[in-house]
């Protein structure tokens, strides 16, 4: 059997808030192994994501948060698997936009330890980008999922509601930054980056006047 690890694939999509509508495409991250598979971020297109996990079982569906571009296909990827969806209870309100007549399976606690494909998972609360923001950190990968927290680059996008900069920044300050530097940070968006590369990033955007 092969050992855990790390699937990617892109899907496409709108992100609605606060009245205006964004084209976007998103991360879909799945670590797994040959049997099993546990779903980061279910976006967009459960064809698309059930397709890439084939005929594993899928542990859980983990959303990092509940911005609709992040969860929009997750009870639909639920139906089809069985699998329950994952969410820190702080994003129930923002859920609640998306999908009004169906909620989350169980919660997510900052601490908790997910198992799937013979390693384990931390979930680290990181809230700024949304009160529920999670990362996962996956040490035996050297792997942090970190949803829309920490792009390369710099902190994801804190201007629009349920948002604040300085918690944001605190965040990746004491929960992200304190991960080992080569740590690879699979994001929400756009390209992966590494622990050490956004520590100089982070002291820029603190310079800038938080």
């Amino acid at each position: 059997m092969a050992g855990a690890r790390i699937e990617h694939l892109v899907t496409s999509g709108t992100f609605s808030l606060d009245g205006g509508t964004w084209d976007v495409d998103n991360n879909v991250w799945l670590v797994g192994d040959d049997h099993e598979v546990v779903v980061i971020d279910a976006a967009h297109d459960a064809d698309a994501i059930a397709a890439a996990v084939g005929g594993r079982r899928v542990r859980a569906i983990v959303c990092t948060h509940a911005h609709n571009d992040h969860i929009d296909a997750a009870p639909e990827l639920a139906d089809r698997t069985g699998a329950p969806v994952l969410l820190h209870p702080d994003d129930l309100p923002l859920w609640k936009q998306t999908h009004p007549d169906r909620a989350p399976d169980a919660e997510l606690a900052d601490g908790q330890v997910l198992a799937g494909a013979g390693v384990e998972m931390t979930v680290l609360h990181t809230p700024g980008h949304a009160p529920g923001a999670v990362c996962l950190h996956v040490p035996a990968l050297s792997a942090l999922f970190s949803g829309d927290t920490l792009f390369a680059g710099g902190p994801g996008a804190t201007g629009r509601s349920y948002s604040h900069f300085p918690t944001i920044v605190e965040s990746i300050r004491e929960r992200l930054l304190t991960l080992p530097a080569d740590t690879v940070v699979h994001t929400g968006h756009g390209e992966t980056t590494t622990i050490g590369a956004e520590a100089p990033h982070l002291q820029e955007w603190i310079d800038r006047g938080f």
